[in-house]
């Protein structure tokens, strides 16, 4: 059996990749060692009543080396400092990466198999051993419309994210519940009293908002009861870097010969966890709704397509419905007004396992199969 080296395995991803390989039985197939930044020599996870102790030091090129495949979720500065020593010491294992410090480079490949298999076999058969995890949304994004992408339908995309606070991390979606739970201590006594006027309680929480002590550690500013328009860094052009990657990254996991145009606006809303998705979607033909419907759900089973009325609407089509799934559902399609080739559509998915963790699993065992 192959070994496996896991690094970051306790952080949010992390702790769902290795959730999902107990479930799944993967750690039946595999050799696995443990390695940590901080905690080397103390006790590791439990895997199938087999408590792994001693961690790895996982900066210890020599132990690195020896792992036929390594899979990380420590993060792009712990990429950075190791994968390129790692590889000018001529390791010949597999790299598989949650980070984005490697996606867009020429010998690395996106990973998401239920949309780029063929991709991914290529790549295999010329030798290429650094596959990496797609960014949440697009892995969300053509998870819920792969079949329009594979049968080449889009002309266009024009999207708007609303993407859950542990997308950042998981000191950020403390920071949230913290706020939250600031928001309510204020007005606690308010809420319990009928004749309380709610336009006191309102004035109360937005200056509660603007306290000197309200938690701004890390998101800066209020995300409970507000939201925050921008994502990452400033691409120079008004386009944040998470905007940007939904067309670069699309098109390298695609393969895409001829470029398919995709930009919006990301916003990080205070859910906590699954990212959402509104899509404005031009085809390059008139297709009839029902059609566009069949050609979403023959694309992979994971997909639901959820009828455009307000009660499933409601029901199935939200973060607290789909958290902890695999499932993607696919709602509010309809037909605009500016054409017959336009249409709408709204997707949910967990951002910690179809946009994180699930396609670096599926990945490690296309690996583990050679």
């Amino acid at each position: 059996m192959k070994s496996v080296g896991f690094i970051g395995w306790r952080g949010m991803v992390g702790s769902v990749l290795l959730n999902r390989m107990r479930e799944e039985n993967d750690f039946l197939k595999i050799t696995p060692h443990f390695f940590s930044t901080s905690q080397s020599g103390q006790y590791g996870p439990t895997i199938n009543n087999i408590v792994f102790k001693n961690l790895k030091d996982a900066y210890n090129l020599n132990l690195l080396e020896e792992m036929d495949i390594i899979i990380t979720c420590q993060g792009g500065s712990y990429t950075d400092t190791v994968y390129s020593k790692l590889r000018k010491n001529n390791w010949q294992g597999y790299w598989i990466d949650a980070a984005s410090t490697l996606r867009m480079k020429d010998d690395s490949i996106i990973v998401l198999d239920p949309v780029n298999l063929k991709v991914i076999k290529k790549a295999l058969d010329n030798g290429i051993k650094t596959f990496v995890g797609s960014n949440c949304t697009v892995s969300l994004m053509l998870m819920a419309l792969g079949g329009l992408f594979s049968n080449n339908l889009i002309e266009w995309i024009s999207v708007s994210t609303y993407q859950a606070a542990s997308g950042a991390g998981a000191k950020y979606v403390i920071e949230l519940l913290k706020q939250m739970g600031s928001l309510y201590n204020v007005v606690s006594q308010d809420l319990s009293n009928e004749l309380s006027s709610i336009l006191d309680i309102e004035k109360k929480i937005s200056q509660k908002m603007k306290d000197n002590d309200f938690p701004l550690k890390y998101f800066s500013v209020p995300l409970a009861g507000s939201l925050i328009p921008w994502i990452d860094i400033d691409m120079g052009n008004g386009q944040s870097r998470e905007e940007w990657k939904g067309q670069f990254e699309t098109n390298k996991i695609l393969g895409s010969k001829s470029k398919i145009i995709i930009d919006g606006t990301c916003v990080r809303i205070s859910s906590i966890r699954c990212h959402s998705q509104s899509f404005l979607i031009k085809l390059n033909k008139n297709i009839s709704l029902k059609n566009i419907e069949e050609i979403i759900v023959s694309h992979n089973k994971w997909v639901d397509f959820i009828p455009n009325n307000i009660q499933e609407t409601i029901c199935k089509l939200t973060p607290s419905a789909v958290t902890g799934t695999l499932k993607i559902p696919v709602g509010r399609v309809r037909k605009l007004s500016m054409g017959d080739k336009y249409f709408s559509a709204f997707t949910v998915g967990d951002q910690l396992l179809w946009g994180a963790a699930e396609p670096l699993r599926r990945m490690l065992n296309l690996l583990i199969n050679i």
